[in-house]
């Protein structure tokens, strides 16, 4: 396990942190958070949704069709005319650039719905939400 771990220390020798391999942190890391006092925070807050880019997008929007913000979840059936009009939302941006790709989840199912904006047509693709992740898609240190 020695390998797993490596200590930190300052240019006087005084230790400053230490490194864990994932290996290592699987193995500590709910007792580390416990006695820390984080482990309930150990689900990362959600980030705000990047309306800033969505702006931007409507802004120079040049499409021969006005911009869309109907939302559709072929998943699960949830479906929305304008999905920042929603209160509260059925659907949550989360990415948009100007190139005309705009994403979002859907709050009912969490699937991920990707709306392409293409010069004469929008082509719209649904991904169910796996709360599993595939092993061999899964980043390795």
């Amino acid at each position: 396990m020695a390998d797993h771990i490596h200590e930190l220390f300052d240019k006087d020798g005084n230790p400053i942190g230490a490194l864990l391999s994932a290996e290592a942190w699987a193995v500590v890391r709910d007792d580390v958070l416990a006695r820390l006092g984080l482990a309930e925070q150990s689900t990362p807050p959600e980030k705000p949704e990047p309306l800033g880019d969505w702006e931007t997008l409507q802004e120079y929007w040049d499409f021969d069709y006005p911009v869309d913000t109907d939302v559709t979840c072929s998943v699960c059936g949830n479906t929305t005319e304008d999905w920042a009009a929603d209160d509260p939302r059925k659907f949550r941006l989360t990415a948009a650039n100007l190139a005309g790709l705009v994403s979002f989840q859907c709050r009912n199912c969490l699937t991920k719905v990707v709306k392409k904006h293409f010069k004469d047509t929008i082509v719209t693709e649904c991904t169910p939400f796996q709360g599993e992740k595939l092993q061999n898609k899964e980043g390795r240190y």
